[in-house]
């Protein structure tokens, strides 16, 4: 796990999150990391039908906010799995 400079206070493990599980309807996040690196899995039902592609974009378009700025808490997302419940 590598150093990451940021201002952010609190558990950016947390944060994301919690940031997915709001923006993406009934969806399970799962978050591992630290250091500004993060694994993400996340399970909804949304995902039905949906391209890997359109899965992706949706989760990093509700962790958006933790990836901007000079010194966000997110540097990279090394890993991010998609799936519907029924694929789980």
């Amino acid at each position: 796990m590598s150093s990451h400079p940021t201002d952010f206070q609190g558990s950016v493990i947390d944060a994301l999150r919690e940031a997915i599980e709001q923006q993406i309807h009934n969806s399970q996040a799962t978050v591992n990391g630290g250091g500004g690196h993060f694994s993400i899995e996340v399970t909804s039902p949304v995902f039905a039908g949906m391209s890997t592609l359109e899965r992706q974009r949706l989760v990093y378009s509700a962790i958006a906010h933790l990836m901007r700025g000079d010194a966000p808490p997110v540097h990279a997302v090394d890993s991010l799995k998609t799936r519907t419940p029924a694929a789980s």
